[in-house]
């Protein structure tokens, strides 16, 4: 009997040890799996930090050598050699001409200088193009070509577009009149684009200046319109 129940409690030992050996390299599979998915994750999660940042020195840097070339051969055939130097004379030549422009003296200026550039025939496009993006962020209210951000249904039923509204025009008919908004939605760039003629009731002003409009990319995770009360009376009229 005594053999019997030693040989009894080696088999169960044999058997313990061998399913030890049996999880051991579960257990190591496991592990690695664990491992890896939890190293992956914050490697990401340090790239996704890190990008923003590393990108804007990195533009911030080439910004600064590329203002900084348009001075520096000047400094640089004097014999002076200060970095950041051609960089403060940019913009410091820059603010001056913004204030030269705004006198009527630079307005004059201005306007010579683009009376001969709209008679060249391919130079007059690519500027005109260019000084309606300028326009658009302009802090002058009065040259600016974007009045408002607008939202309109394009191109079918369900789906939406941001625009902008650039100006107003009263339709008149038969019928009465019917005040319209001209509304810019681009395309693939912000220069190019198509312009809609859209029933002012139609149009929805989000909660969106027209700098914020012109990012596109950091919206809102909600977006309120100017009259609360229009997205509401049309689902209704809709829905009736």
């Amino acid at each position: 009997m005594g053999d019997e129940k030693s040989m009894i409690v080696m088999a169960s030992r044999d058997r313990e040890s061998r399913d030890r050996e049996l999880l051991i390299p579960v257990a190591d599979a496991t592990f690695y799996k664990v491992f890896r998915s939890w190293a992956s994750k914050k490697f990401m999660t340090g790239c996704v930090i890190l990008f923003p940042i590393a990108i804007t020195f990195y533009i911030t840097w080439w910004f600064i050598h590329f203002v900084d070339g348009f001075f520096s051969p000047i400094y640089a055939q004097l014999g002076i050699e200060i970095f950041g130097l051609g960089f403060v004379t940019s913009i410091t030549f820059i603010f001056l001409v913004g204030v030269f422009m705004s006198s009527w003296l630079g307005a004059s200026v201005l306007g010579l200088g683009e009376w001969f550039i709209k008679r060249m025939p391919f130079v007059r496009h690519i500027y005109n193009a260019s000084k309606q993006i300028s326009s658009a962020i302009s802090p002058d209210q009065n040259t600016q070509a974007f009045k408002e951000v607008a939202i309109i249904r394009h191109p079918r039923i369900g789906e939406y577009a941001f625009g902008f509204i650039t100006s107003s025009v009263t339709l008149q008919s038969y019928t009465g009149e019917e005040e319209l908004c001209c509304v810019y939605v681009p395309t693939n760039h912000l220069y190019i684009g198509d312009i809609f003629l859209i029933n002012t009731n139609d149009v929805i002003r989000p909660n969106l200046s027209v700098r914020e409009g012109i990012g596109g990319m950091s919206m809102p995770q909600i977006l309120s319109t100017l009259d609360s009360r229009l997205p509401l009376e049309r689902s209704r009229s809709n829905r009736s």
